[in-house]
């Protein structure tokens, strides 16, 4: 046994025939720690567990855990390259006890695994305990039959771990490897100790007391167990390996990288390659787990690590961008034991080549840039702190860069004139932030940014997670403390809720912590980067600083993501069906519903809708994963990515695809690619169901469709189905019959309504009806026919038929057809006769009409004129005002 995943899989074996639950690495940005910016230990995700504050249902497990130290206290990235150990990046084998077994057992495994299941040669081990705990080296006597000179005591903190200033705590065994006489050093606790010949390679944590002041430490009722075994230093022990980047998954990695630039990995060009597999590792776990490169938090940290990598591969000659070309050769190496590599390997390969090809603009820029300005420097000298600030505020060259670049020529950098020239931007801008009502409000959040910085956006991976709020703003105004009862706005340094924004609404869902609760109503996005929860405190009273853990809503989550993706599904069947010409122009994405507005001239028909449905479905059963990327906002839309009706994009953009394409150009392609910073399904199958429920105009040239996914398009159906169950009962016939009884019973009823509208045709010409002053015949007025009539029952749009009728009748002369409606008002239409049309104008005499019966206007032609008026009560009026104006 010697490959690095051999050794894995062995350790997660033999603790796992040894009782212990093997639980799948915790992702690296820590949810259950907003103290730490990455997990830098096996222990991180079990320190609920350990604190009470959780429970699981094994009291035994065993991990290996992905690692990252390159930020905070915790950094090792300058190191990285030159020594035989340091790593940003690396694996924690470990086993842990909840209240079960403790020292006696833990010694146990772990010798027998090193000795037995590895083989390492016993006479080659010593261990270290802390210098009070006898009980801990009498174990390694009886099991391990070591000599009291290879059992050493300590009696610094180097063997007791704690928590934190209170909380668990206990003393450390450590084990050491002797790698031999040929290399310097001495054993723990010598004056040599810092030598490479004795190597730490597992070290036992034994969790028996609990701090609980500085000066008051009890024990603790269940003692526990936490260990730690690097990976790659067992590695290098089993391979006869004395440095770790001698391990073959670090050859396998350089191998790759000096195939890539044609540069062996010797001599002055070993460091580089040793700095671009390391950071290669670190920067595609960090990427998989939905850290994205930015000038802030955890991003920022990610950059570095990427930029310091590129910044070697350009060392060595490399003319165009390499992390990227190196990401199959870690895939080939790691990703079966890390299954999340597979998963995001196009967002790791698309967003380090981004990365790379923007850094080398900046690098070939800066560099020249920075040569005109030190070309009077030299050796001792400082570059002044204000043209550093120009070089990064103007033209995007890191500080740490420029003094990379300076440190080769021995010049340093004035940093404090750099900071000073960073605070002076931020005062103007603060000084130039003006405005009124809403602006002005929103004027607070600038100041937030500017104390607490941006907020890290964990929802892409995870719906839950813990934070500390950074800022308490209540009424507009920042606050330190809220009380039950009081509507809040809340920033916390990371959260897993997403801000509205794409047409995305804001999470819900709640936050809590010792003593309070605040249920989340809503999130939003303000400033550039602060994400803010609005919501209320339902108990006690919640102070800035406090750790609070939060939950989005799950339930609401699902449906939005479903609704999300099927957006992007319909909006790529509707180009498909009805023309490219078709492009976004606004939407909503909510959980119990999805709206689509876009451009397209006319209504759309039911075919073609039906069409726009069955091709989203279609990509919803073919079950196929969504693949997200980073890549520059032109470079996606020159791959075909469309850009959404009223999104602001950055230099850098999510590109998210899914599906495969059936029909036409699409065929054999990505059916849906987009630029997106939405939460989406993570494949097309989790939608379920797409359905479409409504569509029509919303103004000139735009459209609107809406439509239910999964649950909720379920439940439209069901209600569907009832309703049809429901008529077909009614009409008496089967569901299957209902359409054709439906359409016999219409065409029944236009005969009827056809006939009835004849026969009251034939009345109203027969001499209309007695009462309500109606004219009882035909008349003569100023010498001209005249018929006028009162009609009840005939629409406005069937008096002009009558009122031709009423003038073949006559022969020569006018009519005047007044019809009340059942709401109390009127419509009166006139003829006029061709003979007439020179003396009388149709559109003149329905004018008068229309005032008699309180309206105004009309219009029409010479011969035949309608209008309307709200008085019905006046129709008889109306008739003789035209009387009237003929006399």
């Amino acid at each position: 046994m010697s490959g690095v995943n051999e050794i894995r899989s062995t350790f997660l074996d033999y603790f796992r025939k040894n009782g212990h639950e093997a639980v799948p690495s915790s992702p690296l940005v820590p949810r259950n720690d907003p103290t730490l910016m990455f997990v830098n230990a096996g222990m991180v995700q079990f320190k609920n567990v350990f604190t009470g504050l959780e429970t699981r249902n094994y009291s035994r497990a065993a991990t290996a855990q992905k690692c990252v130290r390159a930020g905070g206290k915790h950094n090792d990235l300058d190191n990285v390259g030159y020594t035989a150990r340091h790593h940003t990046f690396f694996e924690m084998l470990g086993n842990f006890s909840f209240g079960d077994y403790f020292k006696e057992n833990a010694i146990e495994f772990a010798w027998n695994l090193i000795t037995r299941e590895f083989g390492i040669d016993r006479e080659k081990l010593l261990v270290t305990v802390y210098h009070t705990d006898d009980e801990a080296a009498g174990f390694w006597k009886k099991i391990a039959g070591l000599p009291d000179q290879k059992i050493i005591r300590i009696a610094t903190s180097d063997n007791f771990w704690a928590m934190g200033d209170t909380g668990p705590c206990g003393p450390c065994s450590e084990i050491f490897y002797d790698h031999g006489e040929g290399i310097p050093g001495g054993p723990p606790g010598s004056p040599d100790e810092d030598g490479d010949r004795f190597i730490e390679i597992w070290n036992l944590v034994f969790m028996q007391f609990e701090q609980l002041t500085k000066d008051e430490r009890v024990a603790l009722p269940r003692p526990s167990i936490d260990t730690g075994m690097g990976l790659e230093r067992i590695a290098a022990v089993l391979q006869g390996k004395h440095d770790n980047y001698d391990i073959d998954l670090f050859q396998a990695l350089i191998r790759a990288s000096e195939e890539a630039t044609g540069v062996k990995a010797e001599g002055k060009n070993r460091a580089s390659h040793r700095v671009i597999a390391d950071h290669l590792r670190a920067s595609s776990f960090l990427i998989a787990d939905g850290v994205l490169p930015s000038n802030e938090g955890r991003g920022y940290v990610l950059r570095r690590i990427m930029r310091r990598a590129m910044r070697h591969a350009q060392l060595l000659g490399a003319s165009e961008p390499l992390m990227w070309r190196l990401v199959p050769a870690l895939v080939r190496e790691m990703g079966q034991a890390y299954p999340e590599l597979v998963r995001g390997q196009p967002l790791i390969t698309e967003t380090l080549k981004l990365e790379e090809t923007r850094f080398r603009k900046t690098l070939a820029r800066g560099l020249n840039l920075l040569s005109d300005a030190t070309d009077t420097l030299g050796t001792g000298d400082r570059l002044d702190g204000e043209t550093a600030f120009k070089l990064y505020d103007t033209y995007g060259f890191p500080l740490d860069l420029t003094q990379d670049a300076l440190r080769q020529r021995g010049i340093s950098v004035d940093t404090d004139g750099f900071n000073a020239a960073m605070e002076r931007q931020k005062a103007e801008a603060r000084a130039n932030w003006t405005g009124s009502g809403e602006a002005a409000t929103e004027a607070v959040w600038f100041s937030v940014k500017d104390k607490v910085g941006a907020t890290e956006f964990l929802g892409y991976e995870t719906e839950q997670a813990e934070g500390v709020v950074a800022a308490l703003v209540k009424g507009g105004e920042q606050i330190d403390a809220v009380q039950a009862g009081d509507m809040v706005d809340i920033v916390v340094n990371q959260t897993p809720f997403y801000g509205e924004s794409g047409g995305q609404v804001g999470d819900t869902g709640t936050m809590t912590g010792e003593d309070f609760a605040i249920e989340i109503t809503d999130t939003q996005k303000k400033g550039d980067g602060l994400l803010v929860h609005s919501g209320k405190v339902v108990k006690g009273s919640v102070n800035t600083g406090a750790a609070v853990e939060m939950k989005v809503d799950h339930e609401r989550r699902t449906r939005l993501r479903s609704n999300h993706s099927a957006t992007h599904l319909v909006h790529e069947a509707l180009r498909e069906v009805l023309g490219t010409h078709v492009a976004q122009k606004g939407s909503l994405v909510a959980p119990e519903r999805l709206r689509f507005d876009f451009s397209h001239p006319k209504p759309i028909s039911a075919e073609e809708l039906e069409r726009v449905e069955t091709m989203a479905n279609e990509i919803v059963t073919q079950n196929s994963p969504v693949v997200t990327r980073l890549m520059a906002v032109d470079d996606a839309i020159a791959e075909g990515a469309m850009a959404l009706f009223g999104e602001k994009y950055g230099d850098e953009v999510r590109v998210v695809s899914m599906g495969t394409g059936l029909h036409g150009d699409k065929a054999g392609k990505s059916y849906s690619t987009e630029l997106c910073g939405g939460t989406h399904v993570g494949a097309t199958g989790d939608i379920g169901l797409v359905r479409l429920v409504s569509e029509g105009a919303v103004a000139s040239g735009v459209r609107r469709i809406e439509a239910l996914t999964g649950e909720a398009a379920r439940r439209h159906l069901d209600e569907q189905d009832r309703r049809l169950k429901a008529i077909a009962s009614a009409l008496k016939v089967s569901p299957a019959d209902a359409l054709s009884r439906v359409e016999a019973l219409v065409e029944e009823r236009r005969k009827l309504e056809r006939e009835l509208t004849d026969a009251r045709k034939k009345l109203a010409l027969g001499g209309g009806s007695a009462g309500n002053g109606a004219a009882a015949g035909n008349e003569t007025v100023a010498g001209v026919g005249f018929m006028g009539r009162v009609v009840s029952g005939v629409s406005p749009r069937d008096l002009k038929p009558l009122a031709d009728e009423g003038k073949k009748s006559l022969g020569s002369g006018i009519v005047v057809f007044v019809g009340a409606a059942d709401d109390g008002k009127a419509s009166v239409v006139v003829g006029v006769t061709d003979d007439l049309t020179p003396r009388f104008s149709a559109v003149d005499l329905v004018r008068v009409a229309s005032a008699a019966l309180g309206g105004q206007g009309g219009g029409g032609r010479p011969d035949m004129a309608q209008a309307g008026g709200p008085d019905a009560t006046r129709a008889q009026a109306a008739i003789d005002a035209v009387k009237t104006a003929l006399r």
